[in-house]
């Protein structure tokens, strides 16, 4: 579940904004319940996340380098937007994963251990959506294949069948 701030007004409508500094505004009619506030936030989760992403990489800077407070806050995006996309491929794979870290990992992408425990660098909210999804199945994968052979990559496939696309992108501009 999204954190969100929450505006009230003399509207009729629910609507969802994205601000600059990736904060997730709700605004609701006087007479909104929290459930219907809840569930509608529910209901756009995955329009949420590729929004954030999308923030998150128009607030790059040109040299590329990071502060802490700034990582701290990337990382912090990355374990929501992460977290989400995860479960959500988990579900489709139908495998079970069991921690998830965000890592200032600079030369790996994601890993997954034999605890099934899965890694991933907070510089993936930097990438498209698509390309974070392709690390995210790929890790997921490796529950299943604990390897790169010929029946893990069609694991990948199976799950997202442009894969070699963002592959690509990944070896290009990551």
């Amino acid at each position: 579940m999204h954190e969100y701030q929450l505006v009230r007004s003399k509207r009729k409508t629910l609507s969802i904004q994205i601000t600059r500094e990736g904060q997730v505004v709700v605004r609701a009619p006087l007479f909104s319940t929290e459930r219907q506030i809840r569930e509608f936030v529910e209901n756009h989760a995955e329009w949420i996340d590729e929004k954030l992403a999308e923030a998150t990489r128009d607030d790059r800077i040109s040299a590329q380098e990071f502060s802490p407070a700034q990582i701290n806050v990337y990382k912090k995006r990355a374990k929501g937007i992460i977290s989400r996309r995860v479960a959500h491929y988990a579900d489709i794979m139908g495998v079970e994963y069991g921690q998830i870290t965000i890592r200032d990992q600079k030369s790996r992408w994601g890993s997954c251990s034999d605890k099934c425990n899965l890694n991933f660098s907070w510089r993936l909210i930097l990438m498209p959506i698509e390309v974070m999804d392709y690390v995210v199945v790929h890790e997921l994968a490796h529950l299943k294949e604990m390897n790169h052979s010929p029946a893990f990559w069609a694991e990948v496939e199976t799950v997202m069948p442009d894969y070699k696309e963002h592959r690509k992108w990944l070896k290009e501009n990551g």
